[in-house]
């Protein structure tokens, strides 16, 4: 200080002898400084007159400079071998090394240090040339070239403080001195010099935590030593063991326990030496930070357009203007505007020693204006600074200006390459590098708090910058180690141009994003966008104009203004963003002549690894170096992701092809192909307090709002290949497609169901709002075989890894262990503690019943009357049966608060295609609607629960079927129906010729199909099919409780009031309705089918709807088998330990097999470069073998472990469930119900041309229900209101086969009702606790051409006279429940003796004894133990507890052939039979029963033909005048007894057939 202080005494002693003695210097100067304005402003100077040059040379070998800006803070220059010359009106100085030091650190580097000062150079003439704009065209030069320039930062060192007291210093000088030249004549600013840095490398640095890195290399030693101590202990054990086998006993064991002690004490040693010598060799890493550039080189050039405070202003508007600029103009304490030019070779930014850089940026050019502005402060806005400058000065004031530096840009710049990375993991590391900035620059004095980096941003920094980049990336690290390097997120840009303006960001160019993994699955490129333009819209969401900064006014302490009580001032408050909503646009549209199309490319590897991306991106970070320990006690900073509220997305793309692989191995997959799509979807997001008295983070809840998407021309394809996975890692490019389904066009929206509380009201009004809707044209679904296998496959896939990942948790066994001695409480289900009344539709049938308003007795009663025997049991209601079914009743609209989701299909098909048989079966609907609701929450029993229910409408429904050979899959063709044969009935016209030839809507009618969707059927090969099922409707309901609640509306809810007496409440007062219902309802159907579409349907049946994968069976016979042998143990605890390590077995395998794709990742990059490696080929081939291996072990046991878990869940809750029962009988509850109702079914049975008719069948009011109990108890009731049979052959002498003997229809009468109720298994075998059937009386008339032509129909190419081998026990091979009993003799004469022919075999049916034995061909698997033939023999039986079946009366017709005799109106009753305690099969029930019945029909038979009466007419009189006619009439007699009743008991013949037997 003092010395700078006489140097400016002795320069002003030197002016001032300069002007008393050469007083006529002073206008030499005048003119010369007007000369070089005149010359700066283009006009040609005035010649001067000649003056003298003045040559200085200084040189210092060692210079420093040390200036003390406080008490306590000072600032060092030090100098080596300084040379400074001048020469004329250029000046030189040049340094070898220069360092700058605040507080004793040295902070400042130089090195090979050359500073000139050029009165022009040709080379600023040459960068000036790209700038037209600019009207100076030569101008002084200041070039500063350096070798190095190093900047280092200790830990935690405030360079800020240092750096604010210097500054304060300067200014205190500044305005000391500031009158020393006011005798100068005033004229305008001469124009500043021009820059040329030119730096050949730079690096600044922030130095790290010297305890953290010791800490760090520490545990890195820690874990090398461990490997190596475990090396060293097994050569230690290989040695102990050979000198084992070489003493063998005469080894003491206190010499083994030596060495193992001596060997500990030397890995100590060793670890020690270790560290000790940790630093020997390698330097300690110091950097948190280091920035480095090289080859740097950066031009400034000044111009007369901007320069001076108007134009710099005029160049602020004009590079800012959306920001409104103030009326009355700013002005300026600091203003500057320079056109610059930089050119870097590389720019590196790297964190610590990880192994990628932050920012790596390559051969980085840019070009464009550059403006600093700094605003002249109010008188409010200037703070006073008090400097401690020690004497003589003592303590002085300054007055600093507050508001800050805001620079304006215009850039353009071109990038070779640009890469960022960053991760999770970094965050730690990037905190402490957000310290040390802070340590940087001083805050504010204005005590606002203080801006977020991004409101920062848009306060400091305004303008355009385009980039254009060749390569760009960015890199998303997906794990927890910031060292790791394979595994990360690859977003790769080709060709982009960036261009950021205030407010948004737009992004051209091929976007690529790939999934880096350390496996096969490396470098798999899931996202493909070309000409991709995404803009990013940013709307911050301010109490003022976001754009208006120039009204921030910052406000020293001693000037703020008074704020409301609880307020804090905030002199950002109009431009602070509270909010920020961001709006993404992918615009895919843009014509750029490219064939590439978008696509995506998933794997479920892929979908895997995403969701462990996805939860490392989400996790918490946790907090660094905060707190009082740490002397952090700042705020933390708000995340930019906690600062959003609103996000939307809009995608836009001509086309776009997805393909999804479940197995890479397999190579099974999905492809789905789109025409012109648009979606968008908008969410919000809230931030959400989390409970209790600790300060945590806010739980962030983001909801989608809205969401729409428009999609055409949808086509899903089913993918496999024959071939299994190549050496090479790569797809086969034969792969098969199929179709799968197809549509014109989707729509899809989405409404926000959080909206204010008016709009609620009003939609809850509103059946048409839904918060999902759902619209879907001519959709078009093919489902076959080979569709059914892929589909499968895929599930299976998807289901295995998902039980895998179940399995594998800490979860799995976790709340297993029950207690003998307390038996734990059995989880609630359904209605708690209500014993449920008899539901309506299970009952229909029961003569009244009590309403809910009535006493106890009144229900015992109704109980008792349930008992009783009836042939027909009516009802009191009146109304249909329909409106009495549970599901039609649970879906009632008065109190639904959320229509949440709408389905609509508008012209749907779907093409069915059997296995065994040609042609295909299309179902079409013209509407189809499925709505799912939500209900207001309510009391049921003690319980809160809240509803759901999903309707399905179909509307306007038919079925085809083809008549002739229909083009096969492998054709790659469909038959389609046209819409005009699909959608609603619509009025013929006349005028043209096909419709006429059409046969209209009717059943049996042929209509035209096409396989080409996009062409007419005029324009290729029609093909007709056949309706096989007219026009009609069905509905379906399903209805679900659940206790998830939304707690707003939980609070809403009352509950419910509690009686006085609550022992005596009545049990039929509780709610029943908590059950899980499903009901299905068909009003009208008519049918007319073939045999072959008959066949054909049952084929689809089989192999489609109710196929069973062979290893699901597999799975399922295993279960059984676990589950059996766990029932049989003495002690199913043991099997938790069993549990245990099969797990640990699976997770080993888990982990080999991820090593596994490890070592063939490294094998697949090093083939990469050396191809032709015969060795790593070798290793690669003999690692796929085991990875195989291992992955086909990892299946095994993973589904032994699934059924282990499993069965050993099921078992104890098995055992909860019954010491529960034990203790309370009256839990049981009803806890689900289906429902089955068929108002009208009419079927036509016809001949081959699907024209002529045989019989048809017509069913009224069919209901089937079954109510499942939460003591795993089962109730089935099938329920049949009317039936009939008629007989459709010409001539026929019977027109009706088979009806009720009563006429009346009326909707009280039931014809056939049958009830079983079923109780859990015991040691595998099936329960029945109630099983009761009741008939009508039914009248038969049957004729022998009917009944040919009827086994024709349903068994064709089946000779009916053939009859079956073996006795008459085992004649019926199926029984109802399709379990099949065969005996082992029988298999091979069954095959032999039933050929199947092509695609028209016996077997085809549900009803064919013959396709029930071809599954029985199959030999086991794995050799029949003992457990395998309990369980076998467990199944096969049941235990009846009773069963009853009232007595049927029968009036039986029948028309024999022609040399056969007649029967009318025989009339017998099948007898009431029950049975008691019974363990039997189904075959030994239906023995039973006929034998019981063949016994009482036998007697009635005979009786009625004692009382037979002689047939009228003159041929019967005179047959029975002659006794060869009375033995004819007795034989006629037998035959007709044979046909009923088959063999009677005295019956010598053997070969006749019985009643369940055919013709010898």
């Amino acid at each position: 200080m003092y010395l700078y202080q006489h140097i400016v005494a002795t320069l002003q002693c030197r002016d001032l002898l300069r002007a008393t003695v050469f007083p006529e210097t002073v206008p030499s100067l005048a003119l010369e400084t007007s000369g070089t304005i005149s010359e700066l402003e283009g006009r040609a100077p005035e010649p001067l007159p000649s003056k003298r040059l003045l040559n200085l040379t200084l040189e210092v070998s060692t210079a420093k400079l040390t200036a003390f800006v406080a008490e306590d803070k000072f600032i060092t220059l030090a100098a080596e071998s300084v040379s400074l010359s001048r020469h004329g009106g250029s000046l030189q100085a040049y340094c070898p090394e220069l360092a700058a030091g605040f507080d004793g650190n040295s902070i400042f580097n130089f090195k090979e240090v050359e500073v000139q000062l050029l009165p022009e150079l040709e080379e600023m003439i040459l960068h000036r040339n790209p700038f037209p704009a600019l009207q100076t065209l030569r101008n002084r030069v200041w070039l500063l070239s350096l070798g190095s320039v190093s900047v280092e930062f200790p830990y935690q060192y405030d360079f800020s403080r240092t750096l604010d007291e210097a500054v304060g210093v300067q200014k205190w000088l500044k305005g000391l001195h500031r009158g020393t030249h006011a005798w100068a004549s005033p004229g305008p600013v001469p124009l500043p010099p021009d820059l040329l840095l030119k730096v050949q490398h730079f690096s600044w640095v922030f130095l790290d935590d010297i305890f953290e890195v010791k800490l760090h290399d520490n545990y890195e030693l820690m874990k090398d030593e461990s490997k190596e101590s475990a090396k060293r202990l097994q050569l230690l054990d290989a040695k102990v063991a050979a000198l084992r086998k070489q003493h063998g006993e005469l080894l003491p064991a206190r010499k083994i326990e030596e060495l193992y002690a001596s060997l500990e004490r030397k890995n100590i040693e060793i670890y020690i030496q270790r560290s000790r010598r940790l630093y020997g060799n390698t330097p300690m890493r110091r950097a948190l930070l280091t920035w480095s550039l090289a080859g740097l080189e950066l031009v400034a050039l000044a111009d007369a357009s901007f320069h001076g405070p108007e134009h710099v202003v005029e160049q602020v508007q004009e590079l800012d203007p959306g920001s409104p600029f103030p009326p009355e103009g700013v002005d300026l304490v600091i203003q500057w505007c320079r056109m610059l030019k930089c050119n870097v070779k590389t720019f590196l930014v790297r964190i610590r020693d990880y192994p990628r850089y932050l920012f790596e940026i390559r051969d980085w050019r840019l070009m464009g204006r550059l403006v600093g502005t700094e605003q002249s402060g109010q008188p409010c806005s200037r703070r006073r600074q008090i400097l401690h400058l020690g004497l003589p000065w003592g303590n002085v004031a300054v007055e600093r200006n507050m508001p800050p530096l805001k620079f304006y840009h215009d850039f353009h710049s071109e990038i070779f390459q640009y890469t960022v990375v960053w991760g999770p993991c970094w965050d730690p590391a990037w905190t402490l590098i957000g310290q040390c900035v802070d340590l940087l620059t001083k805050p504010s004095a204005d005590p606002s708090p203080p801006l977020p980096w991004w409101d920062k941003s848009r306060l400091l920094f305004h303008g355009d910058w385009h980039m254009d980049i060749e390569q760009a990336n960015l890199h998303q690290l997906a794990t927890e180690d910031p060292y790791n390097t394979t595994e990360n997120m690859h977003w790769e840009w080709s060709h982009l141009s960036f261009h950021w303006k205030p407010g948004q960001f737009v992004f051209k160019g091929d976007l690529d994003i790939n999934v880096r993994t350390a496996s096969k699955y490396d470098d798999c490129c899931f996202l493909h966008l070309p000409d991709l333009c995404m803009t990013l819209d940013l709307q911050w969401l301010c109490h003022g104009n976001p754009h208006d900064h120039h009204s921030v006014t910052l406000r020293a302490p001693e000037f703020l203004p008074e704020v409301p009580l609880g307020q804090l001032h905030d002199s950002y408050r109009a431009f602070r963003s509270e909010n920020l909503n961001l709006s993404i646009k992918m615009d895919l549209t843009r014509h750029s002549g490219t064939i590439s199309q978008p696509r995506i490319l998933l794997y479920s590897s892929t979908l895997r690894w995403m969701q462990n991306f996805w939860a490392t991106w989400t996790s918490v970070t946790r907090p660094i170096c905060r707190g009082k320990l740490f002397n952090n006690l700042k705020p933390s900073k708000k995340k930019l992701g906690q600062h959003y509220k609103q996000l939307s997305y809009t995608a836009l793309f001509p086309q776009l092809q997805v393909h999804y692989w479940a197995s890479f191995a397999q190579q099974r997959g999905i492809q789905i192909e789109c025409s012109q799509g648009h979606v968008f979807t908008r969410g919000t997001q809230r931030l959400i307090p989390q409970a209790g008295t600790v300060m945590r983070r806010l739980i962030s809840d983001w909801s989608v709002t809205q969401m729409v998407s428009d999609l055409s021309q949808v086509t899903v394809h089913l993918m496999a290949s024959p071939t299994e996975e190549n050496a090479d890692h790569c797809l086969d490019p034969l792969v098969t497609k199929t179709h799968l389904l197809s549509l014109s066009s989707l729509t899809y929206q989405r409404h926000s169901n959080r909206t204010a509380e008016e709009e609620l009201s009003t939609r809850d009004g509103d059946p048409t709002f839904h918060t999902h809707q759902l619209h879907l044209v001519d959709l078009r679904i093919s489902w076959t075989t080979t569709n059914r296998d892929i589909a499968f496959g895929l599930y299976d896939g998807y289901k295995k890894a998902a039980v895998l990942k179940r399995n594998l948790s800490t979860e799995a066994l976790k709340g297993l262990k029950i207690d003998p001695q307390m038996p734990a409480k059995k989880p609630k289900r359904g209605v708690p503690s209500s014993a449920s009344a008899p539901p309506r539709a299970n009952t229909p049938s029961f003569s009244g019943r009590p309403d809910k308003g009535s006493s106890g007795g009144a229900y015992m009663l109704q109980k008792l009357i349930e008992e009783t025997d009836r042939f027909v049991v009516f009802t009191e209601e009146e109304s249909g049966m329909s409106d009495q079914l549970c599901g039609i009743a649970a879906c009632q609209t008065d109190d639904i608060y959320n229509r949440n989701c709408l389905i609509e299909l508008v012209n749907c098909q779907m093409v069915l295609r059997g296995a065994e048989t040609e042609g295909c079966v299309i179902v079409s609907a013209a509407k189809a609607q499925l709505l799912q609701c939500q209900h207001h929450p309510a009391w049921y029993g003690d319980t809160l629960k809240q509803k759901t229910s999903w309707t399905c409408l179909l509307d306007g429904m038919q079925y085809f079927a083809t008549t002739e050979s229909s083009p096969t899959e492998q054709d790659g063709r469909q038959l389609w129906l046209e819409v005009k044969n699909i959608e609603e009935h619509r009025q013929r016209s006349l005028d043209s010729v096909q419709e006429l030839m059409e046969s209209g809507q009717a059943v049996g009618g042929m209509v035209t199909t096409t396989t080409d969707w996009n062409q007419p059927a005029e324009a290729q090969q029609a093909q007709q099919v056949q309706r096989i099922i007219s026009r009609c409707s069905c509905r379906m309901y399903y209805i679900s409780y659940s206790h998830d609640i939304d707690p707003e509306l939980a609070t809403q809810i009352k509950p419910p009031e509690v009686l006085e007496n609550q022992e005596k409440e009545d049990l039929l007062k509780k709610q029943e309705g908590a059950v899980d219902t499903f009901t299905l309802i068909h009003h009208e159907l008519e049918i007319s089918t073939n045999p072959a579409q008959y066949a054909m349907i049952l084929d689809i049946v089989n192999n489609l709807l109710l196929h069973v994968e062979p290893k699901r069976k597999e799975h399922s016979e295993k279960k059984q088998r676990v589950r059996f042998q766990l029932e049989i143990s003495s002690n199913p605890e043991e099997q938790r330990s069993s549990i245990l390590h099969l797990q640990e077995a699976v997770r080993q395998h888990v982990a080999q097999i991820r090593q596994l794709e490890k070592q063939m990742y490294s094998i697949m990059k090093s083939l990469q470069d050396d191809s032709k490696n015969e060795n790593l080929l070798d290793l690669n081939q003999k690692l796929q073998l085991q990875l195989n291996q291992e992955k086909a072990n990892l299946q095994l046991e993973s589904e032994e472990l699934n059924i282990l878990i499993r069965c050993f869940k099921d078992f104890q809750l098995q055992r909860a469930n019954k010491m529960e029962l034990r203790k309370q009988q009256e839990d049981v509850s009803v806890v689900r119900r289906t429902e089955f109702y068929f108002a009208q079914a009419r079927w036509r049975l016809t001949e081959e041309d699907g024209q002529l008719g045989i019989a048809e069948l017509e069913l009224q009011r069919f209901l089937y229900s079954k109510v499942n109990k939460s003591d795993d108890t089962a109730e089935h009731l099938l329920e049949l209101g009317w039936f009939t049979m008629n007989n459709l052959l010409p001539n026929a002498v019977y027109k009706v086969v088979l009806r009720p003997q009563s006429s009346c229809q009326s909707g009280r009468q039931l014809a056939l009702r049958l009830f079983s109720k079923v109780r859990p298994p015991v040691g595998g075998i099936s329960v029945k606790e109630h099983f009761e059937v009741n008939v009508v009386p039914l009248t038969i008339q049957l004729t022998h051409q009917f009944f040919h032509r009827m086994m024709g129909f349903f068994f064709p190419g089946r000779s009916v006279e053939d009859d079956e081998v073996g006795d008459e026990e085992d004649k019926s091979k199926l029984v109802t429940t399709g379990i099949p009993v065969v005996k082992p003799r029988q298999l091979i004469a069954t095959d032999d003796a039933v050929p199947l022919g092509p695609g028209k075999g016996v077997a085809q049916g549900l009803t064919r004894s013959s396709g029930v034995r071809r599954s029985f061909r199959k030999s086991p698997e794995h050799p029949v133990d003992d457990i395998d033939k309990m369980k076998e023999r467990a199944a096969m039986n049941n235990s009846f507890i009773y069963i009853k079946i009232p007595q049927v009366p029968l009036c039986v017709s029948y028309k024999g052939e022609k040399n056969s005799v007649d029967w009318g109106d025989l009339n017998l009753v099948l007898p009431c039979l029950e049975y008691h305690n019974n363990t039997w099969t189904w075959l030994d029930f239906a023995m039973a029963v006929k034998r019981d019945s063949r016994k009482a029909l036998v007697a009635q038979v005979i009786k009625e033909k004692l009382r037979l009466k002689p047939a009228t007419g003159s041929e019967v009189r005179g047959k029975l005048e002659t006794k060869s006619d009375l033995n004819m009439q007795q034989q006629e007699e037998e035959e007709k007894a044979r046909l009923l009743i088959g063999l009677s008991v005295g019956d010598k013949n053997p070969g006749k057939k019985s009643i369940f037997g055919r013709r010898k």
